[in-house]
């Protein structure tokens, strides 16, 4: 299971945060399929809440290309809707996410499962909604225990 999160905290040619993932969405069906998708989630800017709020949601793909293509092309979806890389966790037109691939488990690059998968409510509440059986192979814990732990 393909697992990728998608953020948005700014406009991108005129379009609001949340039409810009809906348009992130169609990107990735494009690009690799989309299975499942999450609604839209909004949460405050991570780790500085002084920034613009994110729109935050979660995707399943289609099996298909391995990590690090995946990657790759999620990084050029990203490029396609303006996203700069100037700081880090900057507020952004887009972000993309590979949360996990499978059972994997990679030190990178790139990293699976991704670092903040267990401990963001903002990446396990959109999760929750379209795989909360999913195990993390680092813990090995369900999606709903860990935004049970993050969110009590």
């Amino acid at each position: 299971m393909i697992l990728i999160g998608l953020g948005s905290s700014l406009p991108f040619c005129g379009r609001a945060p949340q039409d810009v993932i809906e348009l992130a969405f169609r990107a990735l069906d494009a690009c690799f399929g989309v299975v499942r998708r999450s609604g839209l989630h909004q949460f405050p800017a991570w780790p500085d809440p002084a920034d613009p709020p994110f729109v935050n949601a979660a995707a399943i793909l289609r099996p298909g290309p391995g990590p690090t293509e995946v990657l790759a092309g999620l990084h050029a979806v990203e490029a396609a809707f303006g996203r700069r890389r100037e700081r880090r966790n900057a507020p952004r037109t887009l972000d993309l996410d590979l949360l996990a691939y499978g059972p994997i488990l990679q030190a990178g690059p790139p990293v699976l499962p991704h670092p903040g998968l267990e401990v963001r409510d903002f990446v396990l509440t959109p999760l929750a909604e379209i795989a909360p059986e999913f195990r993390s192979p680092r813990s090995g814990r369900m999606v709903k225990e860990m935004l049970a732990q993050v969110t009590a």
